[in-house]
């Protein structure tokens, strides 16, 4: 019985861990028998093109050296695993509105026009916000992955996710909607790709066109705030909450380059609840389809085992000792602390105090190895 369970654990994560790593994995949690054999995939050795981002002056300079690096010794693998058996027993995260099954269906129809794909992630989340179907919808079409908000990570995490984007030879774009930063140098990027589109239609005698870019990508994490920026004006809605675009929307920048906005678009069915708890915890799925205080209380967990961050840093924000290991009470000890035991407020105050950067420039993800 240990080594079924154990075998349907470790299928359930194979969808987010690969190669050594869940091997590791396997070997630490399980016993022998229940011990997968996993072949390590082949990395394209092409070359990467990194733009965007960089720092931003003071707001660089306020981090403690400590939260730039996290040491070697910290495996994120135990993480995961951890995290996985904390979500088994909360009710699953499942979140489909109405007009995403209607956009993910028009989405499909419009991805055939695009010259170049721009599917924009979540920076501290970047696998847990790539949807499962993207690769078969795209097939061999052009694709640019947006990491945005860049300044909510560490230079550690930015250096850690190029170098696996670099081993698997994809280009990458960091980015941070609200200021604007790598939004020029993606829009050259995209336009570069697509250079071909029109040396084509000059050679069958048509004219040239704009170049088509689609910005794709889950809810809330900054597909309508690249475009304004880019534009320099507001031409699509953007809001810091999921689901405020609701209709696809062409907006053209200058005279070569054509942007599709899109609603944000996430699996009917959410397998991974591990993904999904980092979604409720970054604030890309509605807020209905989770228990905050639930969520919370798996935060707490995870920022006091990061490194960066710690049992100290919750003390000193909050005043409140915790081992991480019980996050509930310690959400309840707060509630009773600082709102007469209303344990939804408290639970809302560490997530929005973990969504506006209080705790530091954190990721909750790091690439598989």
């Amino acid at each position: 019985m240990t080594a079924q369970l154990c075998g349907l654990w470790l299928d359930s994560l194979a969808g987010t861990l690969t190669g050594e790593s869940l091997h590791r994995l396997s070997s630490r949690h399980c016993p022998p028998s229940a011990s997968l054999t996993v072949a390590r995939q082949s990395t394209s050795s092409s070359s990467i093109q990194i733009v965007g981002g960089g720092f931003y002056g003071n707001e660089r300079s306020k981090l403690s050296s400590t939260l730039e690096s996290v040491p070697e010794e910290f495996d994120w693998i135990d993480l995961e695993a951890d995290l996985y058996h904390w979500t088994k027993t909360l009710r699953p995260v499942q979140w489909y509105p109405g007009h995403v099954a209607k956009t993910e269906k028009e989405l499909k129809d419009q991805l055939k026009l695009m010259d170049v794909v721009i599917e924009v992630r979540d920076a501290r989340i970047p696998m847990s916000t790539s949807h499962p179907q993207m690769d078969s919808w795209l097939g061999n079409r052009k694709r640019i992955i947006v990491l945005n908000r860049e300044d909510m990570i560490s230079t550690a995490d930015r250096n850690t996710w190029a170098s696996y984007y670099a081993r698997q030879g994809t280009r990458v774009v960091f980015s941070n909607g609200k200021l604007g930063m790598g939004t020029l140098k993606l829009s050259r990027l995209a336009k570069s790709l697509a250079g071909g589109v029109n040396e084509k239609r000059r050679a069958k005698g048509l004219l040239p066109r704009p170049v088509r870019a689609g910005i794709v990508g889950y809810p809330n994490v900054g597909k309508s705030s690249l475009i304004n920026r880019l534009l320099k004006r507001r031409m699509c809605p953007a809001a810091p909450r999921p689901g405020v675009t609701r209709e696809l929307k062409w907006v053209r920048f200058g005279t070569d380059l054509e942007f599709l906005d899109s609603p944000g678009i996430i699996p009917m069915r959410i397998n991974d609840q591990s993904a999904a708890i980092k979604l409720a915890i970054c604030d890309d799925i509605g807020e209905r389809s989770y228990d905050v205080s639930d969520v919370a209380a798996i935060l707490v967990q995870m920022l006091s085992r990061l490194p960066t961050v710690g049992n100290k840093a919750l003390h000193d924000r909050y005043k409140i000792d915790t081992d991480g290991r019980v996050g509930q009470i310690f959400v309840q000890k707060l509630a009773l602390q600082l709102f007469n035991g209303d344990s939804h407020q408290a639970a809302f105050r560490i997530l929005s105090d973990f969504r506006k950067g209080r705790f530091g420039w954190v990721a909750l993800e790091r690439p598989p190895k």
